[in-house]
């Protein structure tokens, strides 16, 4: 398998995400980081079998069972790095300045 690597503001995503879920019923903040990590784990194991998002950078995009979430990542050099965990109807393209930056 490979090295994951995560940009930092994917933690405070995640940690907003799983707050709402977790206001709305007990215990699903908890399932959907359990489902976001094992989206995680299957991108570790077959980085280059998900969808190309940007042909240009080679970021691609692994849906989230059960949440309509999606792990955006780019894999280089070995390396899959994690550049945002983004709701699927909420402003899709916010993440995209962290490419640039990282």
């Amino acid at each position: 398998m490979y090295s994951v690597e995560v940009h930092p503001d994917v933690y405070a995503e995640l940690e907003h995400s799983r707050s709402w879920y977790e206001e709305r019923a007990g215990n699903l903040g908890t399932e959907f980081i359990i489902e976001v990590d094992r989206a995680i784990e299957k991108v570790r194991e077959s980085p280059l079998a998900w969808p190309v998002l940007y042909e240009d950078r080679s970021i691609r995009r692994y849906l989230v069972h059960r949440f309509p979430y999606g792990v955006i990542y780019r894999f280089r050099d070995h390396l899959i790095q994690i550049i945002a965990v983004m709701h699927l109807c909420r402003h899709p393209d916010y993440w995209r300045g962290r490419v640039l930056n990282w």
